[in-house]
């Protein structure tokens, strides 16, 4: 491949890779200059759940890519577009494909330590806790400083994932600035519904294939390894739902009167969750795990990520992990159940006395590549049916629930699939070279990460390779209140997409 033309200030380690232009400085200073847009960018809200608050947002990516030279497209869906950002530089060079999310989860206003979770607020940690500080604490700071302090900026989607945008939109910015040309082609595909499960994605992959067609595809989301070390992420598990429902009496009745009598639905719910899992956190449904083969040479890649789990315990605060696999990494090859929520009755100052009349519980199912996911769900109903409950897909009528004597309702849904790319692939020995160059220290490998990610439409229909390239803190809050972005990982970011639109692809 082609060596870099333009000189990249590594901060993590102190070197300077490239020895003739001040562009080591200019990442640092247009990161703190550019803060300022990034708090606008923050302000605009991007919960898709309220699609008629959205228009601003996507109004901001067509103007902000279009700044940069791209011709900018919506690529309309029944719901709410995608956008299309191109700069095509010539038909005999490879074209990469960049994902982006603009869209962020729901906000609890009371959840959070600050008055708005779209106003931004710098923070820095002082005895453990992170109090506000004024923002011109970044007048004159240095990188030095800003890692020494800590300091962070805490807003929806600071992390997940408007941070990444502005990372890119500033590798271009300096590219302007120094005449910096692509080495490749690039189109940049913007989402605004992947946390409400990007449900038109893969049939727009499907109607705009020829304008999407692309050698390979980067997601530029997710938060790096814990180790805060340069990472990059070959994978990511898929993710499907289901909803449960129990029922107790028609109506809630007087635990008083009738508490030993009229069936309780929370009982019955926990009845068939408790018996999904053993005391160690393995799902019991046979066949669950089948499928999965973890070799000698996959257990060595697993092996290599340096994972302080000891750490990890520590910061969420439990004993021992689920013993599904011998370690984190391993854990995360497999399928997963995972209850996300239960309702049933009032809790707290609504407490009430009485024999609740349903109980429903949300189920998130993991998918792992080896999986089929449609076969997971049937393996999951069908052992709900052998603990003597009837399964129906709607609400029971009276005639059922006056017949069964132990009825469930159970949905299903599927989001998207597992992808997998080989760390040995072409283009993953290019990002591995890439930051190897930029930061001087081989990168974090990760065979896949836990979480998911709507990449298996592209992969599967576009026919191309996929690799993440996550630059943002591991301990943002990411989908919880208090959601942060260091402003360390927020100058690296920069960093690490400069590095990557400058090198040959």
């Amino acid at each position: 491949m082609k060596k870099l033309i333009i000189p990249i200030l590594v901060f993590t380690t102190g070197l300077n890779l490239f020895a003739q232009s001040n562009i080591e400085n200019q990442i640092f200073d247009i990161g703190i200059e550019s803060i300022e847009s990034f708090r606008e960018f923050l302000s605009i809200k991007n919960d898709a759940n309220f699609k008629n608050e959205m228009k601003p947002l996507i109004e901001w990516g067509i103007n902000n890519f279009k700044k940069y030279g791209f011709e900018v497209e919506r690529l309309e869906t029944p719901e709410l577009p995608l956008l299309l950002a191109s700069k095509v530089i010539s038909e005999d060079l490879n074209t990469l494909l960049i994902y982006l999310q603009f869209d962020g989860q729901p906000v609890d206003n009371s959840k959070w330590d600050q008055e708005n979770p779209y106003k931004a607020v710098l923070k820095k940690r002082i005895n453990n806790e992170y109090k506000i500080i004024d923002w011109s604490r970044l007048d004159n700071i240095t990188f030095d400083d800003i890692k020494k302090e800590d300091l962070r900026i805490f807003a929806r989607s600071a992390s997940d994932a408007k941070g990444p945008v502005m990372m890119i939109l500033n590798a271009l910015e300096i590219m302007e600035r120094n005449n910096i040309e692509l080495e490749y082609n690039l189109k940049v595909i913007m989402d605004f519904e992947e946390e409400i499960s990007s449900p038109n994605l893969a049939d727009a992959v499907k109607k705009y294939s020829s304008k999407l067609k692309s050698d390979a595809l980067l997601i530029f989301d997710g938060p790096k390894h814990p180790s805060n070390l340069p990472t990059l992420t070959f994978g990511a598990r898929g993710i499907s739902d289901i909803t449960l429902i129990t029922y107790g009496p028609i109506v809630p009745q007087h635990s008083g009167h009738f508490g030993n009598y009229a069936p309780n639905p929370v009982f019955r719910m926990s009845e068939i969750l408790s018996s999904m899992k053993d005391s160690n956190g393995r799902v019991t449904i046979p066949g669950f795990y089948d499928g999965i083969e973890l070799d000698e040479k996959t257990l060595k890649i697993l092996a290599e990520v340096p994972d302080d789990e000891e750490k990890m315990m520590n910061d969420m605060q439990f004993k021992k992990p689920d013993n599904v696999g011998k370690n984190y990494q391993e854990s995360i090859q497999y399928p997963s159940i995972n209850v996300r929520g239960i309702e049933s009755g009032w809790v707290r100052e609504e407490v009430r006395t009485i024999v609740p009349s349903e109980c429903i519980a949300e189920i998130d199912v993991r998918l792992v590549l080896e999986s089929d996911p449609i076969r997971l769900h049937n393996l999951i109903k069908s052992h709900i049916q052998e603990l003597g409950y009837y399964v129906i897909d709607r609400r029971p009528t009276k005639d059922e629930r006056l017949k069964y004597n132990k009825i469930v309702t159970f949905v299903s849904s599927f989001d998207y699939d597992a992808f997998r790319t080989d760390i040995e692939s072409e283009i993953g020995k290019w990002l591995v070279k890439s930051l190897k160059k930029t930061f001087g220290i081989e990168p974090v490998k990760k065979r896949t990460s836990g979480g998911s990610v709507p990449i298996s439409p592209f992969v599967n229909t576009l026919g191309i390779p996929a690799v993440t390239v996550p630059t943002v803190n591991q301990d943002n809050n990411q989908h919880s209140p208090n959601e942060n972005i260091k402003i360390e990982n927020y100058i690296t970011g920069i960093e690490t997409y400069l590095g990557i639109l400058t090198d040959k692809f």
